[in-house]
């Protein structure tokens, strides 16, 4: 089993998240789906609350006090996530429901403006479908082509591939940080270094990474980055897009109506600065507080901490994982280059199955193709089972998950054959 260092008292954290005090089926909870959403501390649900409670009007557009007081507090989360991603300027950092739709903000507002018939955009075959499917769309529509970057066996970018896939004609490189199937760690600074050579911008969808290890947005030298409120103790239904500003000043707006305007006329209307030219509309004003809150939870127990503690478990999970008969394991094999995920098939089991016997142990794990179709296609597997990992993921709890496969093999062997 191994050993969390004395700074990062898992248990102690574990306290500040009511819903791991729950049973499912009569079992203690086994949260392990925490790449799909993670779950939320106490403190960020009492200071949404609190909001509600003493602070709610709408922002930037009244002078009294109560609406001063939701703008103040609105506009420091903004600054908090700046400063947790290494952002310059709070004004690079534009609200959005999550990372699917902060995608869908470049390639409508950016691709539109910058990709013409005969360009091309690179993707690689382990992307998330919002990383994915957006490209496709404006590829089909410009008539540019849309190219891939493959995975080897190891589930590894073949980056002796890349300079084959970039030339002249190459406008962006669409990149995960991490993958959510995989759980590869991609050398995104190397690979925008060498979009940049070509000409090309680079688009990072760090809803994997970010949540999990320190993330420099200067450091990486990306162009775009997406990330998701929820996937980092924050809530549902807010997201980030961070820009390059001189990239964000030359796009135009995503959408139009109230607070991105700065005059409308009869005739026209002019756009507001940034961040508010792409925000249309009343914002999700709770849940950016909420994600600012988060955000200070995160930076309290230290990034470099987290990605220690997960490495860790990935360690012992892959480990515990590889005793399972029939079990493969996907991904690469070395916890360095491995997030918090272990994705997986048991022989004989269909991985949606086995997501019920397991949710019957009181287990909570993801089945199926994780909005990664292609991916699943390229390695020949219908379907998968993902357990992911989090700040609040104990070692028990992986010798629980072991525990229930065996019990899941035991199951399905009693069954009759048809």
């Amino acid at each position: 089993m191994p050993s969390t260092a004395n700074t990062f008292d898992v248990r102690a954290i574990r306290a500040d998240f009511p819903i791991l005090e729950r049973q499912v089926h009569g079992k203690r909870l086994v949260f392990l789906d925490s790449a799909a959403s993670s779950q939320r501390p106490r403190q960020v649900i009492d200071a949404m609350d609190e909001y509600y409670r003493r602070s709610h009007a709408n922002v930037h557009r009244g002078v009294h006090a109560v609406s001063e007081e939701a703008t103040d507090l609105f506009e420091a989360a903004r600054k908090k996530v700046a400063h947790f991603i290494g952002s310059k300027s709070s004004r690079q950092v534009i609200w959005t429901r999550n990372a699917t739709e902060a995608i869908n903000l470049v390639a409508y507002a950016w691709g539109r403006a910058n990709v013409r018939q005969g360009d091309e955009i690179v993707a690689t075959e382990m992307e998330h479908h919002a990383n994915f499917v957006p490209w496709q769309v404006l590829a089909q529509e410009k008539g540019a082509r849309l190219r891939f970057l493959p995975v080897n066996a190891d589930g590894v970018l073949e980056l002796e591939k890349l300079d084959e896939l970039l030339n002249a004609r190459t406008k962006l490189v669409a990149v995960t940080h991490m993958s959510n199937v995989l759980g590869t760690i991609n050398p995104v600074q190397e690979i925008a270094e060498r979009a940049h050579a070509v000409g090309a911008v680079c688009l990072v969808d760090g809803a994997q990474s970010v949540p999990h290890m320190p993330v420099n947005v200067q450091e990486l030298g990306r162009d775009f980055m997406v990330f998701s409120g929820h996937k980092m103790c924050g809530p549902t239904g807010i997201g980030v897009l961070w820009g390059r500003r001189d990239l964000l000043e030359a796009m135009p707006p995503y959408q139009t109506g109230g607070e991105m305007i700065r005059r409308v006329t009869f005739e026209g209307a002019e756009w507001n600065d940034l961040p508010n030219k792409f925000e249309a509309g009343t914002p999700a004003i709770a849940e950016a507080i909420g994600l600012g809150v988060a955000v200070d939870y995160l930076n309290g127990l230290g990034m470099a901490a987290v990605r220690a503690h997960e490495k860790e478990i990935v360690a012992y999970a892959m480990e515990r994982l590889s005793e399972v008969p029939g079990l493969t394991l996907y991904g690469p094999p070395e916890p360095e280059q491995h997030g918090g995920l272990a994705t997986f098939t048991l022989e004989g089991i269909h991985p949606h199955d086995l997501a019920t016997i397991l949710d019957a142990d009181g287990v909570a794990v993801r089945a199926g193709h994780h909005c990664a179709m292609p991916l699943h296609l390229k390695l020949n597997l219908p379907a998968t089972t993902r357990a992911s990992f989090y700040i609040y993921t104990l070692p028990e709890e992986i010798d629980a998950l072991v525990d229930a496969l065996y019990h899941a093999r035991h199951i399905m062997s009693r069954k009759p054959a048809l």
